[in-house]
């Protein structure tokens, strides 16, 4: 079985085994529509942090390595302003992570 298919089947499992609760569930059907709404913005707002994340470091650690190849007596300046600004790239997706984990744990219906 090829490496692809083995990584797509083991999603597919983990999903299928995560929203398993949720098919369980009655819910009012005001607050399922609001609860679904909250999954979209959640889903929406950490897949562009990971997206804009990915990005950001790839191009920081790209620039990095130019710039030593360029200069190699100035790598381990490079080198720790690089390690500087790939923390606060990760700590930006963090702080996303926590957006949408907050986004998904309110009660939608208990404040109208």
């Amino acid at each position: 079985m090829p490496q692809k298919s083995k990584i797509i089947g083991l999603l597919f499992f983990f999903l299928m085994l995560a929203f398993t609760p949720l098919a369980a569930q009655t819910v009012d059907p005001a607050r399922a529509s609001l609860f679904k709404l909250s999954i979209i913005v959640g889903a929406g707002v950490i897949t562009l942090a990971v997206i804009a994340g990915a990005f950001g470091q790839a191009k920081a650690i790209s620039s990095a390595c130019e710039g030593i190849s360029r200069n190699p007596a100035a790598g381990q300046h490079i080198r720790g302003i690089l390690i500087f600004g790939l923390v606060l790239i990760e700590t930006l997706v963090i702080y996303a992570l926590l957006i949408t984990i907050i986004i998904l744990m309110v009660k939608w219906g208990a404040y109208s």
